[in-house]
């Protein structure tokens, strides 16, 4: 298999506020706001357009989040789905998919093609016992529980641009899989695993896909993003000046700029502070929809 070809991109940094795990950023294409989260602090976070900078505490770990059709956001805590309001932040329980169960905690999310949000779960125990999962929240509150156990860190949710694709990593396990998806119904077809990391190649975390079928995903060991074909090949490596990377997320008016979340990690004695980056691209990325709410 050749090598990847390597990528040492210009980029902009967009906050000075420093995070701890920032996650899960979201391009808003009515108002070119950029959404995001830190799970430990826990807080959302919303860059606005005209680069002012929202804060919305929360009560508890957070792992994502996603915007409604009806202009609010859908937010993944620790204690469940919640609906928050954007200009209070007053939050309203939708649903409790984990139930509070023992060592686990939601993680990754993000809205399907069926209109369905998917989100992972992480598995917390010391040691970890593979406790993670996968369910699909629908608009009216109901939910399914789509792969229950034998994962450590649901992570890296992204459909291809016709919807029928779906891909999905495990962060801990450290592959990426994909699924024939359905967008009429959300059922899966057989799991294809179709790369298995080193930790030199970055452990899996957030992606993000492009309209030529590229799977783009964060390294967040490395300092990489990898742009992976449709079977599973690292194409492109982009090598970033930050050494964690958590998630990408395509914005801008041509969605041709991705946006990086970075987390907080020692590098050479001294902290990096985790932050939100600016890219631009050659290539256009496939929207995420709203949750229909």
């Amino acid at each position: 298999m050749p090598s990847p070809r390597v990528i040492h991109p210009k980029v902009r940094r967009l906050m000075d506020t420093p995070l701890r795990v920032g996650e899960s950023p979201t391009w808003d294409d009515r108002t070119g706001d950029l959404w995001l989260v830190d799970v430990l602090a826990p807080a959302v976070y919303c860059i606005r357009a005209d680069g002012n900078l929202s804060h919305y505490p929360m009560p508890a770990l957070i792992g994502s989040l996603a915007l409604c059709e009806s202009g609010e956001i859908i937010v993944a805590l620790q204690t469940g789905v919640h609906v928050m309001d954007p200009e209070s932040g007053a939050l309203t329980l939708f649903c409790n998919p984990d139930g509070g169960r023992p060592d686990s905690r939601l993680n990754d999310g993000k809205v399907g093609p069926d209109g369905h949000f998917w989100i992972g779960t992480r598995d917390e125990a010391i040691p970890p016992t593979a406790n993670g999962r996968l369910y699909r929240v629908a608009p009216d509150g109901t939910f399914q529980t789509i792969i229950e156990d034998g994962l450590f860190t649901s992570n890296g949710l992204a459909w291809s641009a016709d919807g029928r694709t779906m891909f999905h990593s495990d962060s801990s396990g450290q592959f990426l899989q994909s699924f024939d998806f359905d967008p009429a119904t959300g059922s899966l077809g057989p799991a294809r695993r179709l790369t298995k990391f080193t930790n030199a190649e970055g452990r899996p975390d957030g992606g993000a896909t492009d309209v030529d079928g590229f799977y783009w995903s964060a390294g967040v060991l490395d300092g990489k993003l990898n742009r992976i074909s449709p079977d599973g090949e690292i194409v492109e490596l982009y090598q970033l000046p930050l050494s964690g990377p958590t998630m990408p997320c395509f914005g801008g008016p041509d969605l041709r700029t991705l946006f990086v979340t970075t987390l907080v990690r020692e590098v050479n004695g001294e902290m990096e502070h985790g932050t939100v980056i600016a890219i631009d691209v050659d290539v256009t990325g496939v929207p995420v929809p709203r949750f229909p709410i």
